[in-house]
């Protein structure tokens, strides 16, 4: 039985700069684990979030291949990569994306809603269910200028969840949060990694991550280090 979730290889991207041609990602080859819990690191400008989005797919390479369970999501057609990405995988970015004029359950159901307005009431229900878990509990009515940052990126993170997915994806996660809240993060999205059994891929700056990864890999000028 394959024991990775996750296979890329020999990714490569290139963005157009002006006149000059960038080369974001140069050849990278990774695996993740199911159930693993891994951490990219590295300076700004080194592709990790480049590397995030055409993992989850976001975006697309302009070589290489990405597997999901032995499936190349690179073979998918465009709306059959919309329906992977709806409920297979899950995403957290720095900024929360929450839409201002919905409250925070109402944010939350966002992406089960839209498989099907049918199934609100089974969706409402597990959003609920969510955001009490994740102490949002006496906060579901609230619009997200009433929620503090760290209030707001749980929303997101609930959000993410509402619809099983196998893969949380999660860039900066901790960025926009002040040193306290950060570790909250951390720690709760560990704690979901283990109960869900839900694999983690995070792009961090932060240092904070001992007790969090299973694994820590380095990404400098587009390609893994050491």
């Amino acid at each position: 039985m394959n024991e990775y979730m996750l296979r890329a290889s020999g990714l490569r991207k290139t963005y157009q700069n002006g006149a000059a041609a960038v080369e974001v990602l140069r050849g990278i080859d990774l695996g993740v684990k199911k159930e693993e819990f891994l951490v990219i690191q590295g300076p700004s400008g080194a592709g990790k979030s480049t590397l995030l989005h055409i993992l989850g797919g976001l975006d697309e390479p302009d070589g290489g291949t990405v597997f999901f369970e032995d499936t190349d999501i690179q073979s998918f057609k465009e709306n059959e990569r919309a329906l992977f990405r709806n409920r297979k995988v899950g995403f957290v970015f720095q900024f929360y994306h929450l839409l201002p004029e919905l409250s925070a359950l109402e944010n939350v159901l966002l992406p089960m809603v839209l498989r099907s307005w049918w199934e609100r009431p089974k969706a409402e229900s597990r959003a609920r269910s969510l955001l009490e878990r994740l102490g949002l509990g006496k906060r579901t009515g609230h619009m997200p200028n009433q929620l503090s940052g760290g209030e707001q990126q749980r929303a997101a993170i609930a959000r993410a969840l509402i619809n099983g997915p196998r893969l949380l994806l999660c860039d900066e996660p901790t960025g926009n949060l002040d040193s306290v809240n950060g570790k909250n993060i951390l720690s709760l999205l560990k704690q979901l990694n283990k109960e869900e059994k839900t694999t983690m891929v995070m792009v961090t700056h932060d240092k904070d991550i001992t007790g969090v990864a299973d694994r820590v890999v380095h990404l400098r000028d587009g390609v893994v280090v050491r």
